[in-house]
């Protein structure tokens, strides 16, 4: 179940750097004319730091078996969730500033990360929560 947990959470890495890199092509954290903003630096740089920090604590568990990784990884990746969760809740809301309104959105990918991401989230709690080695 730890190599699932893994397997998850680099999918979900992979659709949130591709959401990334698509959110960057589009302009990304260039100036905007109004200081209200939908998405802070702190909330889009914050998000994809601690999920890389999370997962390089769950690759450290594994390869140690040092549960004390296993629960590092689970406090950040709560972290992560709850970013996740506020920027998904400020996307549905549309927020005070639309600068995107009318640009489609990569559903899949948003839906495939949000999906496994939350995966992620369940099984590492799952685990670290009844290790017993």
């Amino acid at each position: 179940m730890q190599l699932a947990a893994l397997t998850v959470w680099l999918v979900s890495t992979l659709a949130g750097l591709y959401l990334m890199i698509r959110w960057l092509a589009d302009g990304g954290l260039r100036p905007q004319g109004t200081k209200v903003t939908r998405y802070p630096r702190t909330l889009i740089v914050g998000h994809p730091a601690l999920a890389v920090a999370g997962l390089a604590l769950w690759v450290a568990f594994l390869v140690t078996h040092d549960e004390t990784y296993a629960w590092a990884a689970l406090v950040v990746i709560t972290a992560v969730a709850l970013l996740g969760f506020t920027m998904l809740t400020r996307w549905l809301g549309g927020g005070r500033h639309a600068r995107d309104a009318g640009r489609r959105r990569p559903m899949a990918a948003i839906l495939l990360h949000g999906v496994t991401g939350l995966s992620t989230f369940v099984l590492v709690m799952l685990i670290t929560t009844t290790i017993r080695w």
